[in-house]
């Protein structure tokens, strides 16, 4: 699965991860998030991560 990097603050969204802090279960791709998760660095929306 592909990692996804925040285009505002660099976080790195890695589908081995997760996001656990805020519910995301290990494996889930990035395409299968909920549409309205946000970056847990910065808040912003999806639409500004671009494939690493």
């Amino acid at each position: 699965m592909d990692k996804w990097v925040c285009t505002v603050c660099g976080y790195v969204y890695d589908p081995a991860a997760g996001d656990t802090a805020n519910n995301i279960a290990v494996g889930t791709s990035f395409e299968d998030l909920p549409e309205d998760w946000v970056c847990p660095e910065c808040g912003v929306g999806k639409e500004f991560f671009e494939k690493a």
